[in-house]
């Protein structure tokens, strides 16, 4: 068996190598096993798994996961700004005042330093004000509370890791999943400072959560329907449909839904306001 350690990217066996993983720490458990602490390197999933089940993965390989993960991001992207060019041709009121337009702004609130700094360049890639913070998904409902008032966003991202505990066995029961009850305290939080999902639109869940309880605590969108993972981009993409869908128009579900890397399986999310607004005169400044 291969020597591991922490910060090395691996696979299981057991699961088809179908998720690459970084160890984040090595551990036993009274079964005399050796086990590691695993996140998702692009899925926003952490697990336990036996040493036993891992396969160390090359320089090479995991390079060319990540020239496939960037491909399929990229695409994303440029459907998005295609879109957007479509929806306003010429930015003009009454074809005489050159008009603007304000997107949506996000305050992101991510439990994994990775991810954000990849959903940060993310959002710049497509023109969305964001703000991100790390914070630990045990302490995000205390954040929230706190940061909201700072920033006052129009879209609030509450994510990180999570995942459903097998040996618990109950989908509905809210403890039987890692972090749920965490993401679910802080879209509570949040509806405590703004009650309207189109004044504030929350999106919460990371891998597996509960995605039902999400919806009744006040999110607007969340995961997982169908306790499948969830990809690290997936909230960035349902962000930004919300930023740049116009105030008098619902964002179009069945289309940002479709435009996540996941889909149905781990998305969903309720009838929603946008926050794109236009305004006038343009200044030259």
């Amino acid at each position: 068996m291969a020597s591991f350690r922490e910060g090395d990217v691996v696979a299981r066996r057991s699961h088809e190598m179908d998720v690459l993983f970084k160890i984040m720490h090595l551990f036993a458990k009274d079964d005399g096993k050796e086990y590691a602490l695993l996140k998702g390197i692009d899925f926003r999933l952490v697990c336990d798994a036996p040493l036993e089940d891992l396969v160390l993965l090359k320089p090479d390989e995991i390079a060319a996961h990540w020239r496939r993960v960037f491909a399929r991001n990229s695409e994303i992207i440029r459907r998005s700004l295609a879109r957007r060019t479509e929806g306003f041709p010429n930015m003009r009121d009454g074809g005489t005042i050159e008009a603007f337009t304000v997107p949506g702004r996000v305050l992101h609130i991510d439990g994994d330093r990775d991810y954000v700094e990849l959903c940060l360049t993310t959002y710049k890639q497509m023109g969305v004000p964001a703000s991100a913070y790390v914070i630990p998904e045990e302490r995000q409902p205390k954040a929230v509370a706190e940061l909201l008032p700072r920033h006052l966003p129009d879209i609030l991202i509450v994510t990180g890791h999570d995942s459903f505990l097998p040996e618990k066995g109950d989908f509905k029961d809210l403890a039987s999943y890692r972090n749920s009850r965490y993401f679910v305290a802080a879209v509570k939080a949040a509806r405590i400072f703004e009650p309207d999902r189109d004044a504030l639109v929350i999106f919460a869940g990371a891998c597996q959560s509960h995605y039902e309880a999400l919806l009744a605590a006040g999110a607007n969108f969340a995961s997982s329907p169908r306790r499948v993972l969830i990809h690290a981009f997936d909230p960035v993409f349902i962000a930004e449909r919300v930023a740049y869908t116009p105030v008098h128009q619902s964002v179009p579900l069945q289309e940002a839904i479709e435009h996540t890397i996941t889909g149905y399986a781990g998305i969903g999310g309720i009838e929603t306001q946008g926050r794109l607004r236009l305004g006038v005169p343009k200044s030259p400044y």
